[in-house]
């Protein structure tokens, strides 16, 4: 008899199980549906685009770079000009604009200004090239958006001096030929 309310009881669950993985996921899609809906306000995670803050040097893959407060790497677009970012939309979702005004730390000595967004919002930027993180930087020292050609141009972590980092080179047999 107990084996048998077992089995009734873990059949009684799988259907509630069933509608419960899909309610979840239609869940999450609403939840980044939201995050992402094409302003360039911002970023969705809480790294990725602080409020004015610092903005400090940092040694990334021998390369001396630019980082926001907590580390992460920031981030220039080819395209932009030193008063109009070119990264709207879906495009400030994966790379956030740093919100300006932000500070020089420690390392800084170029020119920090910032400029307005389309959207009216204010943005951070060093020798006249507007700022930026990338959501998949997903810890502090990791560039893993340099070089990438994304979104109508080529990204560049920013330097101590302003000018573009050279883009890192990977092996032919890494794999990641996509």
């Amino acid at each position: 008899m107990l084996r048998s309310l077992a089995t009734l009881k873990a059949r009684n669950r799988r259907p509630w199980m069933l509608l419960a993985l899909p309610a979840a996921a239609a869940a999450a899609a609403l939840v980044a549906g939201c995050n992402s809906s094409g302003t360039s306000s911002g970023g969705s995670s809480g790294h990725a685009a602080p409020a004015a803050g610092s903005v400090k040097t940092a040694n990334i893959g021998g390369t001396t770079v630019l980082t926001n407060s907590k580390g992460f790497t920031l981030y220039s677009f080819a395209p932009d000009t030193p008063t109009t970012s070119k990264c709207n939309g879906s495009c400030a979702t994966y790379w956030p604009p740093v919100k300006g005004p932000a500070t020089a730390g420690a390392g800084v000595t170029g020119k920090l200004a910032t400029i307005k967004r389309s959207d009216g919002s204010v943005q951070a930027t060093y020798n006249g090239h507007p700022l930026y993180t990338y959501v998949a930087d997903t810890a502090p020292g990791q560039a893993k958006g340099n070089g990438l050609n994304l979104s109508g141009g080529v990204w560049h972590e920013v330097t101590a001096s302003g000018s573009a980092a050279p883009a890192a080179t990977t092996s032919a047999s890494s794999g990641g030929g996509y």
